[in-house]
């Protein structure tokens, strides 16, 4: 099957430093398997957009597109990438779905335990990652604190 073939890993990446971490954590497991790695993100237009005029939904898009490409950079940066296709993808839709739509068919989905929104930090996973080891259609990777 296609899948046997052409083995990937998704991991997302939504800026936060345990997401740029586990990027860099995909690539170097990447080379092991020869597998490619299908970097996403995922954006939306949240239900304030009328409470805001001033912003509209081509602003959303704009900075979630530099700060996806800007986290990419970051992860990249020193990173010996040769010999693994990384491709990237940034989806409007919530995180949880795209991650679980992104890993049909993948050899895992890699992600950290938290996002940029960290909003309680006594929790042990955020809503993402939670949904993501209880729904995801493969095996999950999931890094947690510092992975140093």
């Amino acid at each position: 099957m296609a899948e046997a073939e052409n083995p990937f890993i998704v991991v997302g990446v939504d800026g936060s430093q345990q997401s740029i971490k586990a990027m860099r954590w995909a690539i170097e497991h990447a080379k092991l398997l020869g597998a490619r790695v299908r970097i996403v993100g995922a954006w939306d237009v949240p239900s304030t957009i009328y409470l805001t005029p001033g912003h509209v939904e081509s602003d959303y898009y704009r900075d979630a597109s530099q700060a996806f490409d800007a986290a990419i950079s970051e992860g990249l940066n020193g990173l010996d990438i040769q010999g693994v296709l990384v491709e990237k993808e940034l989806i409007q839709s919530s995180p949880s779905k795209a991650l679980h739509d992104a890993a049909k068919g993948a050899l895992s989905l890699v992600i950290g335990s938290h996002g940029t929104r960290d909003e309680f930090p006594g929790m042990h996973l955020g809503s993402t990652a939670s949904y993501c080891v209880n729904h995801a259609p493969c095996p999950v990777v999931l890094l947690r604190g510092n992975t140093e």
